[in-house]
């Protein structure tokens, strides 16, 4: 099995170890079990839940192994099951596992899910536009496949935005072009990935406990760009993206375009007097312009959503839409909740909810779209660090709010940073400290200010997940606005 397509005839018989279940790795044993693959599935966890999924899969003949010292850091029997012709990883597993440092050393190559559904399309397949970042890749990808629709093409927005490509690929339904969302995990597995074009939009600290420095994290997403036929799509204002496409290896032909908040030179994206142009895909693009659409038809209009669009365009004309369809994708595309949504106006005061904003690159996003702003801000703060995002900040804070569990180090923050703004500390963890934080939030607001929530840290110290962040804002926004 090299480098190229593998048909299900290949891996009949083949003995695969599948690493981890999960929502990626579960799919994957049915999927090579179902081809006619001996699949042995190792998973480090031995817990009630991984006990049921491991019943379920045992049922169909798949041979479990939970509790596997083979696949437990720093374990000493790094070992292969026996007979071990491939891994397929799911894509948390990091790369220090001893599994892999024993695949190494005995041969046997290790894909990820991403990989196999590579390797697994047909000759005929749809090709694939990808997008990859610290922050923006679902709204880019969602945006991507509205644009695409709107040109009248079978498509859908998959990969890490929860569809699963293996899914896709093997399932009956043909596309002309599938709108694919990677992380860096999944491009770390995925060698052989060969994209039509492909954007990475930023990139900033994340993930570096999984990759271990910030070089083989920006390598990793600077994988997307190997290979690429038509377009290596980069962010101006982050010459580290531009630095990832002189690096790629891409098919001759392959162009680097830039998008950019600001006027484009040629072979780059932006915007003018309020309107997206397009001077990449033009003919004579040194004299040249094409307008797409208004900014006012992005929604919403913050400047890093704005970046989102023209990446969405970038992809979307290397793939040879027509501007209308650009105009009219933008229209019809509807963010998802918890990523800057407007949730109600009270007093004069707009309530917006950024709970997705889960790290300092996102919430400066955030921060950077309004002019007068109370932040909500903490929870878990996963090793940031955040005198950066409050000098940016400091000069659009008229006050701050401050919950969860690693607040103090944004509170120590706002002193080096910005003394002179009012911080509310609310010494709680609990769910209701919402309902405290955004009245706390209305007593520093005066009207035509924005109270945003962009934590800036991860959510799971007060709730489940960062829409249950979002939903309890949203819950005690109503509750303001019903006492008023």
């Amino acid at each position: 099995m090299g480098s190229g397509q593998v048909t299900s005839s290949e891996l009949k018989g083949k003995h695969v170890t599948v690493a981890g279940l999960g929502v990626s790795g579960i799919p994957a044993a049915k999927v090579l079990h179902g081809l006619g693959a001996h699949v042995t599935v190792v998973n480090d966890g031995d817990d009630e839940r991984a006990r049921a999924q491991a019943a379920e899969l045992e049922a169909l003949g798949i041979t479990v192994r939970l509790g596997d010292t083979a696949s437990i850091s720093g374990s000493a029997a790094g070992t292969l099951p026996e007979g071990t012709e491939l891994i397929v990883t799911t894509p948390g597993w990091k790369p220090d596992k001893p599994l892999f440092a024993a695949a190494r050393v005995a041969g046997v190559p290790v894909w990820g899910d991403v990989e196999l559904a590579w390797r697994l399309r047909g000759p005929d397949a749809a090709p694939w536009l990808a997008v990859t970042g610290t922050n923006g890749k679902t709204t880019t990808v969602q945006m991507l496949a509205s644009i695409l629709k709107a040109a009248g093409l079978r498509t859908a927005a998959v990969g890490n935005i929860g569809v699963s490509l293996l899914d896709v690929v093997l399932g009956e339904e043909n596309y002309d072009v599938l709108a694919v969302e990677l992380s860096s995990y999944q491009l770390h597995w995925a060698p052989s990935l060969r994209a039509h074009s492909a954007v990475v939009l930023n990139l900033a600290p994340d993930h570096l406990d999984w990759h271990g420095s910030m070089e083989a994290y920006a390598a990793d997403k600077g994988r997307i760009y190997e290979g690429n036929r038509v377009a290596c799509v980069y962010n101006v204002a982050d010459k580290a993206t531009e630095d990832l496409v002189r690096a790629a290896d891409v098919e001759e032909g392959c162009r680097a375009v830039g998008f950019t908040l600001g006027t484009p030179a040629p072979s780059q994206l932006g915007v003018v007097d309020g309107i997206l142009v397009d001077r990449a895909f033009v003919e004579n693009r040194h004299k040249n312009a094409q307008e797409l659409a208004e900014v006012s038809d992005v929604n919403p209009p913050a400047p890093h959503n704005v970046a989102n669009a023209l990446a969405a365009a970038a992809l979307a004309r290397a793939f040879g839409v027509p501007a209308t369809a650009v105009r009219d994708g933008l229209r019809a595309f509807t963010p998802d909740a918890h990523r800057i949504a407007h949730v109600g106006d009270v007093d004069g005061v707009a309530y917006i909810d950024d709970s997705k904003a889960t790290n300092t690159h996102a919430a400066e996003a955030s921060l950077a779209a309004y002019e007068s702003i109370v932040w909500i801000a903490g929870g878990l703060a996963k090793g940031a660090t955040f005198d950066e995002l409050v000098a940016k900040s400091a000069k659009r804070l008229r006050g701050a709010v401050l919950i969860g569990a690693d607040r103090a180090l944004i509170r120590e923050a706002l002193a080096r940073h910005a003394p002179e703004v009012p911080v509310v500390d609310l010494d709680r963890t609990d769910t209701g400290a919402m309902l405290q934080a955004v009245q706390e939030a209305k007593r520093l607001a005066v009207e035509g200010d924005t109270v945003l929530l962009a934590p800036a840290c991860a959510s799971m110290d007060m709730f489940t997940n960062y829409n249950k962040r979002g939903d309890a804002f949203a819950e005690a926004v109503r509750e303001l606005g019903a006492g008023t």
